[in-house]
């Protein structure tokens, strides 16, 4: 049955709200993980603890970044509306037993990680597919325009979901799964009855040696960033560790391997041919370094909020988690806004000066952040901020029409897939790259400053080295969760109690933590953010060299390319050959 003419608009509304959910969900635990935690009887500072802490934030980013290849290209072979359709019903099965967990300490941390694994499982299948969708149901004349929408919600989802954490947080921590069991119900009711194919599906055979190479060694290698940040040793970080060691090299390996395969394969996973067209390459290029930008810019403003800033300004540091998500509203206010209308004005003038110059924006915004004293004035802040969500709103939308709009018809699903998979995997990088390199910054300065600090206020001598000689990240990870490091570190001991009332109050207090550290954090905050420009710049100029592109034909030609070689990009400013 033919699509009518209104059904473009159903498709961009509940494609919307399927990314929307999905990737919301993959930031609401963040701020929530204190109330979670302590609503399930674990402390996630504990050092035995610390792997339940970051498999339920990465958990969710890794399997994202391994499994939406594969589950695009099996959207091109068997639908991209079942796929989609069947991940809404997954994500939803997941929720709810999310909001059930019977457990509680580790086996209930276990059983949170593998339904969040299994809710990413389903997430997948709705990002995988969303886009490749809106391509087959829009015109080439508003696609940038719908995929604008499509992918500025999706990224909007991942603040938006740290501000729906901290509120649903302080009412049950339950509530922050409960959100999601009614609008995944929802969607996946409405979805079943209103989405259909409007793109034949092209059978196939299943690439088993690419998709075992594939999710092996992206898995593998992920795992082996995410325990690069965690100490070995005498060493902050754990980059020596030869388990950590092992991941990188073994993963990359089975990641050549990969490479390999798909070129020998009739109908590979990864079509490497793609990379041919310019626009595909150079877009995809550029969404990664961006992904691993934007990644590093979301955790590091959770710590300076939530760690110093909003201490330092009155907030009790239970309350920060919720108060960092409202004060970084900014950021997601300029995505809202500015990806639509270059999504809008990239159809019609193209997608290379909008995302070029949204890179350069964010760049500009990043070097002001880096500008910023730690105790910066929120007007500066929340002004920098905008201008960084506009950049990305001004890159994300037409970048993501470019990249779509550059493939042909058959290979919508798994080119969909491959772009999720380097802005997923930009995001699980980031995580371990400005973890690190905040550590490294922290690790040259931070003890001394905790021990003299700590000696000053009374703390015995002995007490005062122990808590310095803690790991970094173990106070970057106390920040994070909405904690007093300081109370956290002398509290076990039994420091405190030895203390006066006066210095307790002021080793406890909202301003001795965040004036100790402010040196130092800033630091490795500008380590993070000089970084971070530079990506966004050689980002720009990925972007700058795209091409003059024009879109796909709607329909293959009848003579089109062999199995496992897109069709030659359409006639513009740049032909690219064949695989």
């Amino acid at each position: 049955m033919p699509a009518g003419p209104g059904y473009k608009w159903v498709a961009l509304s509940n494609t919307t709200l399927g990314v929307l959910i999905a990737t919301m969900d993959a930031s609401i635990v963040i701020i929530s993980l204190p109330a979670i935690f302590r609503g399930i009887g674990l402390d996630p500072l504990a050092p035995g603890n610390i792997g339940y802490l970051l498999w339920m934030i990465l958990g969710y980013l890794l399997v994202s970044a391994v499994l939406v290849v594969v589950l695009g290209r099996l959207g091109d072979m068997y639908g991209r509306v079942r796929i989609y359709n069947l991940g809404f019903l997954i994500f939803a099965c997941a929720s709810v037993a999310l909001s059930l967990d019977p457990f509680r300490a580790g086996a209930g941390a276990l059983w949170l990680i593998l339904w969040r694994i299994v809710q990413a499982f389903g997430g997948s299948m709705l990002t995988a597919n969303s886009a490749a969708i809106l391509t087959d149901a829009f015109p080439a004349r508003q696609r940038g325009m719908a995929l604008g929408i499509n992918q500025i919600t999706a990224l909007a989802g991942q603040f938006l979901g740290l501000l729906a954490g901290g509120l649903l947080a302080a009412v049950d921590w339950r509530a922050v799964f409960w959100v999601s069991v009614p609008v995944s119900i929802t969607g996946t009711i409405w979805s079943y009855l209103s989405l259909r194919e409007t793109a034949a599906g092209r059978r196939g055979r299943i690439d088993w040696l690419g998709n075992i190479t594939f999710a092996a060694g992206a898995g593998i290698l992920l795992a082996g960033i995410t325990y690069g940040i965690q100490p070995y040793g005498s060493s902050a970080t754990g980059w020596g560790n030869p388990w950590v060691l092992s991941g990188l090299f073994g993963g990359g390996a089975l990641l050549l391997l990969f490479c390999y395969a798909e070129t020998r394969v009739a109908e590979p996973m990864f079509r490497l041919a793609l990379f041919k067209v310019r626009a595909f390459a150079a877009g995809n290029v550029a969404a990664l370094l961006t992904a691993i930008a934007r990644g590093g810019l979301q955790f590091m403003l959770i710590i300076w909020l939530q760690g110093i800033w909003l201490p330092l300004h009155g907030y009790a540091f239970e309350d920060t988690p919720l108060w960092a998500g409202i004060f970084m509203l900014p950021l997601t206010l300029g995505f809202l806004i500015a990806g639509p209308v270059s999504g809008y004005l990239s159809d019609r003038f193209g997608a290379r000066v909008f995302s070029t110059a949204g890179l350069v924006v964010v760049a500009a915004s990043f070097l002001g952040l880096l500008a910023l004293p730690v105790d910066f004035d929120y007007a500066t802040f929340a002004a920098l901020l905008l201008l960084n969500g506009l950049g990305q709103g001004m890159f994300s939308a037409p970048n993501t029409s470019s990249i779509m709009g550059s493939v042909p018809p058959e290979y919508r699903g798994v080119a969909s897939g491959m772009r999720s998979t380097f802005q997923n995997s930009g995001t699980a990088l980031s995580i371990g790259v400005f973890f690190s390199l905040m550590v490294s910054g922290l690790a040259s300065s931070l003890p001394t400053a905790l021990r003299s600090g700590l000696t000053a206020h009374g703390v015995p001598a002995a007490a005062a080295q122990h808590a310095a000689s803690l790991p970094p990240v173990s106070t970057l990870f106390a920040t994070f969760l909405g904690n007093n490091p300081v109370e956290h570190l002398l509290a076990s001991g039994g420091t405190l109690s030895h203390l006066s009332a006066a210095q307790r109050a002021a080793l406890t207090g909202h301003s001795f933590f965040p004036r100790l550290v402010s040196g130092p954090f800033h630091q490795g905050l500008t380590i993070v953010f000089a970084v971070a420009a530079g990506m966004a710049l050689v980002s720009a100029l990925a972007s700058a060299l795209r091409g003059g592109h024009a879109p796909t034909p709607d329909r293959a030609p009848q003579d089109g390319p062999a199995a496992g070689a897109p069709a030659k990009e359409a006639q513009g400013r740049h032909n690219t050959p064949s695989a």
